[in-house]
């Protein structure tokens, strides 16, 4: 084939058109995969939306998380036929990306699908559910469980949170969901949440230590909203924090840190190292209820990707969007 379909913006400021792309321009790599199945994040949208300058090089593809089939390979550790998911690394910034029938990649930056996991399965999870898994892995890390208390979850409709909700309940975390879309309330507590948080709680001016609520948190804002989150979190407790749909500053003040041993747990999904991926991947297929993981899901087609990024920038779209490429 000597090409195929993409999403491609030619150059900076361009709308994202749907069109044929010559496999020749493919980037340097040692693995060629048939992608399958993407999937849209809030990342995409700012890409497809040029809403933020997430694209750093021209002609793009977008989109930052595929899983497919390998069909060529000189890496050690992929062979023709393997399944395979990447999230990051750069693709639909400045490695050509997921939205097209074919992907070159470095071969170190694939994960092999675990097993009972299907192409479309891994996308409904995607970058947004592993996000997820690598913040529930984090506030395990620093020793925190179910036992310790409740845990509160902003950004709680979107796709993080709509997994990690899923992921906690399961693991036995009494859950909080944060949201300001109040007709979700159902949606959440199928989820797992078994209380609801107007979002407009946590966007006031921020103190420096409120009532203490919460032994653990997963913000997906950043912004006020992580900085009243941290406010009310009990003493030793953390708070996994991986987005800034809110913003990137931080109005907080230092008191949680000192005077409650609260921590503040960095959770980065683009960089972070294979040994990483694997393990939240590989708990991911154990943890996840996939009943719940499809309740979550919509499916579609590649020509519905650029509709699809203007509307989870203007928060029409809840849990998880799988996108069938080929």
């Amino acid at each position: 084939m000597s090409g195929f379909r993409a999403v491609v913006i030619a150059e900076k400021g361009a709308a994202p058109r749907i069109g044929a792309f010559a496999e020749a321009d493919l980037m340097d790599g040692d693995v060629t995969v048939r992608v399958t199945h993407s999937t849209v994040n809030y990342k995409d949208g700012l890409a497809l939306t040029g809403t933020a300058p997430v694209v750093r090089r021209f002609p793009m593809v977008p989109g930052i998380d595929f899983a497919g089939v390998v069909e060529a390979s000189s890496h050690p550790d992929h062979a023709p036929g393997d399944t395979v998911v990447l999230n990051g690394w750069g693709t639909g910034e400045t490695h050509l990306g997921a939205y097209a029938e074919r992907s070159r990649v470095k071969g170190d930056w694939l994960v092999p699908l675990p097993e009972g996991l299907s192409p479309a399965d891994a996308m409904a999870i995607g970058t947004a559910g592993y996000t997820a898994m690598l913040c529930v892995m984090a506030l395990e890390r620093h020793g925190l469980s179910p036992e310790s208390g409740p845990v509160v979850v902003t950004g709680a409709a979107g796709g993080v949170g709509s997994v990690a909700i899923t992921l906690l309940s399961k693991l036995g975390w009494q859950v909080t969901a944060s949201t300001g879309r109040s007709e979700e309330t159902d949606y959440l507590k199928g989820l797992g949440a078994s209380d609801i948080v107007a979002r407009a709680e946590l966007e006031g001016t921020p103190r420096p230590l409120a009532k203490e609520r919460w032994a653990a948190g997963v913000d997906t804002v950043g912004s006020t909203t992580l900085a009243n989150v941290l406010s009310m979190i009990r003493y030793g407790g953390a708070v996994a924090a991986c987005g800034l749909a809110g913003g990137m500053d931080l109005p907080a003040s230092v008191a949680p840190f000192i005077l409650r041993n609260v921590a503040l747990l960095g959770v980065d999904s683009v960089m972070a190292p294979r040994a990483l991926r694997v393990e939240a991947w590989t708990r991911l297929a154990r943890d996840l209820d996939r009943e719940k993981l499809s309740a979550m899901t919509t499916t579609i087609p590649l020509e519905g990707v650029i509709q699809a990024g203007a509307d989870i920038m203007a928060g029409r779209i809840r849990g998880r969007l799988v996108v069938e490429i080929g």
